[in-house]
Order: structure tokens, then sequence, then C-alpha cells
């Protein structure tokens, strides 16, 4: 994993390629962030990235994603997810509009319907006498069982 000093100068390279502008604030990893691949502080400029994003192959995405937010600031743009400047900006460079998803759920209870056949994965056991298909209303039964 690259230092907070390392992360900051290859920002600073994206920024220069993609953008034509540098990168003048900081870039950090940031272990609190859970759900997101990065942030941007308007505050002070510095920009937060996951960690867990480190070693996965959308970190340039996330990056790009996020000079987005800071090129379109500092150029007094609309530099929010709704704004048009930004969507538009994150076309053209490429960047991702959501930080992919890092949990692999796990299947531990397969439901399908008698009726229709319809199937229904589940993280967590249902009472097949109070739960119907959604479809098709019919009774529903237990194919596969947490192993």
């Amino acid at each position: 994993m690259l230092t907070d000093l390392e992360l900051t100068q290859y920002v600073d390279q994206l920024s220069h390629l993609k953008f034509g502008q540098s990168f003048r604030h900081n870039a950090v990893w940031n272990i609190r962030l859970r759900t997101t691949g990065g942030r941007f502080f308007p505050k002070d400029g510095h920009l937060d990235f996951n960690p867990k994003f480190a070693d996965h192959e959308s970190l340039d995405k996330i990056i790009l994603h996020e000079l987005c937010h800071y090129h379109l600031y500092y150029a007094h743009a609309g530099y929010k997810h709704e704004d048009k400047d930004f969507k538009m900006l994150l076309k053209k460079v490429g960047g991702s509009r959501h930080a992919p998803s890092l949990s692999s759920k796990k299947i531990h209870y397969l439901y399908m319907c008698e009726s229709c056949g319809r199937s229904y994965p589940r993280q967590r056991k249902i009472d097949t006498l109070k739960y119907r298909c959604g479809k098709c209303r019919g009774k529903l039964k237990a194919i596969k069982n947490a192993s």
C-alpha cells in the first residue's frame, strides 16, 4: 500500500494526466471510511481515500471521481453529485459514479416458489409459513439450508 505522501504524488500525476492541472493539497488514507471510496473536503481541499481500495483495480476511477469534485470546486462550478458540470466532467475523464462493493454477500438459504419456480436467495432464515412468493403468492420451500 502507498504511503500518504506517495498517494498524494499519485493523485497529482493523475490530475496532470486527466485534467491538465496540479493537485495542490494532501491525499490521505482514512481507515474510518466504510462504504465510500473517497471524500473531498472543500474546507481545506484535502482528499480522503478508503484503504480497502488501495490494491483494488478501481482505485484510479475513485481518485478521478474525487478529483472532479476538487477541480470543479476550485473552478467555482457545480461540484456536487447532482450538478450537471460534475456529471459531464466525470463522464469525460472516466471516473466511477459509485464505489464498487467490497463485500461478497454469502447466500446461506435458498427458497423457491412451489407455483412459479422463482428463487429467493437469503442470508437469513425466513418462516415459510409466514412469507409467500412476491410474484404469485405461492408457497415457499427451502432448497438450501446453512451448511
